[in-house]
């Protein structure tokens, strides 16, 4: 018997421990037995202990960047990271649901409106490390604890520097907060009107003259009903969920000027969506190592190791009785990179590198009859993606003129790429081996930034940027029934063209407006293109182009907060010569408007109160723009007052109107997102 909840593979323990050994070693018995505050070599220099990489470069303004706080991640009413990201308008996954009610793999992130299939065209990094899932391309999200963040910074538009083959759209860089942000202990229990239940906890001691953090999240819940009333059947249930994560940091410096900081994260996470039966469920075991040098010739260096695995189970929309069972996707995903800033005078930053990366994995999967419940065959299909990367960047300062420009060269492998097919007795019955395919791609990124007077600053900016295609999108097929979608094996690399200009007003201290046009086009863009009735395929598109406009805002004067974004576009389908007739269509999954505005109060101190409302657009569930998910428009509030010494009172309302969220429509067949939630409980010393 396939035990369903949990995946299965490789036991992948063993760079878990070796980072946890590395990590406390280096925490324990680095070289700086005092107060990283205190410290001084024998040279007199103060030992400063960031826990951080480089600093950003004075050219990065250039591209349309934005700060989310630690404040505004831990006052998210849901709880969730990608509820505290969507406060930033164009942020967007696949679909509308969120980590509770989404099957993992449909959790990539995009941005600017490229969206359309559910791998992530956005690179996302947790102190500096690519999260992606090696096979799918997805973010573990509900290993992303907001509690244990101390920033996020977002930078739209295609990357050239460290990973930039990853960031087609945009960056979000996610920054783990440190000893003096946490405190010594903190922690956090909360439940809500479903009995649903979220806790988490942070220890951040000074060892030495660096620090140490461990944290630790577990959420559980019944869950909501994701299936209207009027189409539940005996075999509908609610969207059951439990996940836990544990994870540990250190940071140590070695020398006045050198740190070294170390990272593992173990997590599980597990749900049930629309039907009994139908589980999902996904693992990791990360661990990284990475030195950063602050001195004349500052460099990063970071190596990591991912073992990710992922299960899951299709159960018939009309039988209501498994007919595919994905037991196990077992994926590994190793890199690293070195970047050097050497001095090259006062008006120039050079940035200079390498970075490279490589994803193994293969899905297993038995297909079952739905009439006799036995096995009628098995399935294993997967290879290996890799992808190595030069890159080259410098800032050239000239007074209220800042030019920035950048090239990256990347020479891409898909490689070991097979779909092999077996009888139920294990009878080999078909195997096709892919041909391995080889490319080098040079992208490039240039900026200008002119500071007009301390309050107005304009910006420009053009790019280019590549994305490979997943194992996933390669080499494994799905079906969200009645849907099928067929993977290609002859999926080419994703690659955009960009033009941004912008305009920064900062009119009085903490208040800030930005303006940002922009011009997207991905050529090649992979979509799920529909072929037949019921059946699609991924192809690439001869491309997507996204136009429109981005507004931010952010006013904290007094005891007011406020903080707002804005996107408007215009995208289209570029479908001339493709094999379905898609030109003009707007992408599946991509709304048109998007807006998000936080109005905060701060009475006094250890008081927080805000309302969040939300607004998403119109979109089309598939390429075809047949089925559509109507606007939405909701309200969440979130209080925080103290109770007493460090313990705080913790009050949230997600959805407070019970505004009904269509995340997904085929034909009719309808899932939904989360319903009016409330939420109270203690936090202790954040």
């Amino acid at each position: 018997m396939v035990d369903r909840n949990l995946p299965r593979g490789r036991a992948a323990s063993t760079p878990v421990v070796g980072g946890l050994a590395i990590a406390l070693f280096a925490a324990t018995f680095a070289p700086a037995p005092v107060r990283a505050e205190e410290a001084a070599d024998v040279a007199g220099e103060a030992i400063l202990v960031t826990g951080k990489g480089l600093k950003d470069t004075p050219g990065t303004p250039a591209y349309s960047t934005q700060i989310l706080a630690r404040d505004a991640l831990v006052s998210a009413s849901s709880g969730r990271i990608e509820d505290g990201l969507s406060a930033i308008a164009g942020f967007q996954q696949f679909r509308r649901s969120d980590s509770r009610s989404s099957n993992p793999s449909a959790q990539g992130v995009t941005l600017r409106a490229l969206g359309g299939n559910a791998s992530s065209r956005a690179l996302i990094l947790l102190d500096g490390v690519p999260m992606a899932d090696p096979f799918f391309g997805y973010i573990p999200f509900t290993a992303l604890s907001p509690d244990a963040l101390g920033s996020v910074r977002i930078t739209r538009g295609g990357g050239s520097g460290p990973f930039g083959a990853g960031a087609l759209s945009g960056t979000i860089a996610l920054e783990s907060a440190d000893a003096d942000q946490l405190g010594l202990v903190t922690a956090s229990l909360l439940g809500d009107q479903r009995g649903e239940s979220e806790a988490s906890a942070s220890f951040a001691p000074r060892l030495g003259g660096g620090f140490a953090v461990l944290t630790g999240r577990w959420d559980r819940g019944k869950g909501f009903w994701t299936t209207p009333a009027d189409q539940r059947v005996d075999a509908s249930v609610r969207a059951k969920y439990e996940s836990w994560s544990v994870g540990l940091r250190t940071v140590a410096p070695l020398t006045p000027d050198i740190e070294l900081q170390a990272r593992a994260l173990v997590f599980r996470d597990n749900r049930t969506l629309r039907f009994a039966g139908a589980d999902s469920a996904s693992e990791g075991q990360d661990a990284s190592l990475r030195l950063v040098g602050r001195g004349a010739w500052a460099f990063d260096a970071l190596a990591y190791v991912q073992m990710r695995n992922f299960s899951n189970v299709v159960v018939s929309s009309t039988r209501f009785v498994p007919v595919l069972d994905q037991y196990k996707t077992p994926a590994t995903g190793i890199g690293g990179k070195l970047e050097l800033r050497p001095p090259v005078g006062e008006a120039h930053t050079l940035r200079l590198g390498l970075d490279a990366r490589r994803a193994s994995g293969t899905m297993n999967e038995t297909a079952i009859s739905a009439m006799t419940s036995k096995v009628t065959e098995r399935r294993k299909a997967g290879g290996d993606n890799t992808d190595l990367g030069f890159f080259l960047e410098d800032d050239w300062r000239l007074g209220a003129l800042t030019l920035t420009g950048g090239v990256r060269a990347d020479r891409s492998i898909i490689a070991n790429g097979t779909y092999a097919t077996r009888s139920a007795d294990g009878t080999l019955t078909g195997r096709t081996d892919y041909a391995r395919q080889a490319d080098w791609g040079l992208t490039a990124r240039g900026g200008a930034l002119v500071a007009l007077s301390d309050a107005v600053k304009l910006r420009a900016a053009a790019y280019s940027g590549l994305r490979q295609p997943t194992l996933n999108e390669l080499y494994r097929p799905f079906t969200v029934f009645p849907v099928t979608t067929l993977a290609n094996a002859e999926l080419r690399n994703e690659r955009l063209v960009g033009y941004e200009a912008g305009l920064d007003l900062t009119p009085l201290e903490g208040v800030r407006f930005s303006l940002t046009g922009f011009d997207n086009r991905v050529r090649h863009a992979i979509a799920n293109v529909t072929i037949g009735t019921n059946l699609r395929q991924r192809q690439n598109l001869p491309a997507i182009d996204a136009q429109g406009v981005e507004l931010g805002a952010h006013v904290a004067r007094g005891v007011l907060r406020f903080d707002g974004s804005l996107l408007w576009n215009e995208a289209r389908v570029d479908g001339r010569g493709a094999s379905a007739d898609l030109d003009r269509m707007r992408p599946a999954q991509t709304p048109r408007f998007v807006a998000s505005g936080t109005l905060g109060v701060v009475p006094a101190q250890g008081w927080k109160l805000s309302a969040t409302l939300r607004h998403v657009g119109a979109q089309y569930e598939d390429d075809q723009e047949t089925d559509i998910l109507p606007a939405a428009t909701t309200l969440d509030l979130f209080a925080e007052f103290p109770l007493a010494a460090r313990a705080k009172i913790v009050l949230r309302a997600e959805n407070l109107f019970d505004e009904t969220i269509i995340t997904r429509n085929q034909g009719g067949s309808m899932d939904l997102g989360a319903p009016r939630t409330l939420w109270a409980g203690l936090r202790w010393g954040m």
